[in-house]
This record gives structure tokens, sequence and C-alpha cells, in this order.
């Protein structure tokens, strides 16, 4: 579930974002924090449903990244593409999506220089 890419900790979540399975990506992001690292990316595209718990996760792990000072991206798929766009389409119906810097895929979240997607 985590990789290291230079100075990114890259965690894959996959599957349900929901009640039973937030809890643990909430420690991973709390652990990778307590370890030092103040930069995030949370890769998922391969997750195929997130409610309301999984976007409070997303913005509770925003929130602390910049009480850290740190760099939270988030690796989305475009909107229509299976099967992350869930993700991005319940982000963007809770007007929420303008909170995150999105990336299409890994290299591009990982790159310092690289500018998050604005749709």
């Amino acid at each position: 579930m985590e990789d290291r890419r230079g100075e990114w900790v890259v965690l894959q979540v996959s599957g349900e974002m929901d009640l039973v399975t937030s809890p643990a990506v909430r420690q991973h992001v709390h652990d990778a924090v307590a370890e030092g690292r103040h930069r995030l990316v949370l890769d998922l595209q391969e997750v195929r449903f997130c409610d309301s718990s999984g976007v409070g996760v997303l913005i509770a792990a925003r929130r602390l990244m910049r009480s850290c000072s740190g760099r939270l991206r988030l690796i989305l798929p475009p909107q229509g593409a299976a099967p992350g766009s869930h993700v991005h389409r319940v982000l963007a119906a809770l007007g929420v999506r303008r909170l995150f810097e999105v990336y299409p895929d890994l290299a591009a979240a990982t790159d310092s220089a690289a500018d998050p997607l604005t749709a």
C-alpha cells in the first residue's frame, strides 16, 4: 500500500473508501506524518466507491498536511474513466474537488514541478 518516490510517500488505495476501510487510510496518513514524511500522494485510481467517511478522510488528510506545512496530492483518473473516476465525481458533486491537487498518474503526482489538473 505504501511506496516512496523521492521526497513523496505514495499510498495506494483500492476497492472502497467507506466507514469500514477509511480508518485504515486515515492511520496510514497519520503514520507517514509521524515518520516526518510531509509530501504525500494518495493514489485513488483503483477506488470503485467512496462515501462520506472516505471524503472525510481526504479532507482530514488535507488539513493534517497543511498543519505541518506538507503537501497532499491525489491521483484520480479523469471523470468518466473507470474505475477511479467515482471519487472524482463524488468530490466534484460535493463541491470539494477544488480543495485538492489532482494529477492523472504517478509520474505527474511525484513531479514537484508539475501543475495539478484544473478540471
